[in-house]
This record gives C-alpha cells, structure tokens and sequence, in this order.
C-alpha cells in the first residue's frame, strides 16, 4: 500500500491517527484523547503529545501487533496481501484481532 490512513483505538478511544504517505509513517494522536486527564499513551514509545510521530519504517509498536510465520501467511493468502505490505496488512487485520487494547480501522 503507497498511501492511506487509519484511525487507532485504545481501548475503544479514539486516540489518534496513523497514517502513510510520500514514503514515512506518522503517528498523532487526537486532541480529545491528549485533554483525557485519564487517558494514558498508547505505549512507552508514544508519549501524549501533540506534535506528530514520524518514521521511515512502520513504528515498532505498530508492526510488533501483526501477525508472523504461519498465522501471517495464511492472512495474507486469504486476504491476498503482500506479505512485505505491513500496513495493509494493519489495516485489514487490527479491525478486531489485535493484542491488547489496540485496533486500527481504516479511514
């Protein structure tokens, strides 16, 4: 996937947006998940701020929520994505069957 976005939940919150585009991932989180007094970040790696997260490489905390070895060759073969296609496979596999709190639903 060259492009797109998704909307991240905790815990059923809104708490941001991720998204793709020319070639980096960004990460922000929404103003009414920052003004939640009881709101916690999303990971260690995502501290509540308001300026965007951006990286090269889809964010570690991100990534380490797919699937691998066996369970991601049958998603990918049933969904028919490419396995080196991280975040569409994000976004077709966080909509329900995600660790923890987190889901991603498309934009």
């Amino acid at each position: 996937m060259k492009s797109g976005s998704a909307e991240v939940y905790f815990n059923n919150l809104h708490a941001g947006t991720l998204s793709k585009r020319d070639g980096y991932y960004y990460f922000q989180y929404s103003p009414e998940y920052l003004s939640g007094q009881d709101t916690p970040p999303i990971s260690t790696s995502f501290p509540k701020q308001e300026e965007e997260f951006k990286s090269k490489i889809l964010f570690p905390f991100f990534f380490g929520l797919l699937s691998e070895g066996a369970n991601k060759e049958i998603e990918c073969s049933t969904l028919r994505i490419d396995e080196n296609d991280h975040f569409g496979r994000l976004l077709e596999t966080l909509i329900n069957d995600s660790i923890g709190g987190i889901t991603v639903r498309r934009k």
